[in-house]
């Protein structure tokens, strides 16, 4: 029961990290966010998390943020989807960029989330490592 809810914690902390730094970046570059923002940036945060528990750290950091790429771009689809097509909030519209999927995703915010995975996975990485005293990271390139 003690591992439980230890481990439930240990993910609510690593949400929360993730929603408010991913609603910060919001504010600092467009002026505003959404707590829809907040949700998609936790749930993004925990998930780029898991990807060095799923592969136990064999893969290389090129790949995880490959993989944090793709998994931001689907979160940030089904977010719009949600928030944007079904409740009509219109929290952002990516219609006026190339190679975009509904407005929701576009080619260039995937290759921002590429460049920003790095951050979330070595603060998760390191975050889990001085707080949570799991195990220290340490990676390979390629």
């Amino acid at each position: 029961m003690l591992r439980l809810c230890n481990r439930t914690l240990k993910y609510i902390l690593l949400f929360f990290v993730g929603g408010y730094s991913y609603s910060g970046l919001e504010l600092l570059f467009r002026g505003y966010s959404h707590i829809s923002m907040l949700i998609a940036g936790g749930i993004c945060f925990i998930l780029i998390g898991l990807i060095n528990e799923v592969f136990h750290r064999k893969i290389s950091l090129i790949s995880q943020m490959v993989i944090s790429a793709f998994l931001i771009t689907a979160v940030e689809f089904i977010a719009g989807l949600v928030v944007n097509v079904w409740l009509g909030l219109n929290i952002w519209d990516y219609s006026e960029l190339p190679y975009n999927f509904m407005g929701q995703i576009c080619l260039l915010y995937t290759n921002i989330w590429f460049v920003l995975s790095l951050v979330a996975i070595l603060m998760d990485d390191y975050l889990k490592y001085f707080l949570l005293g799991e195990e220290k990271p340490s990676y390979k390139f390629f």
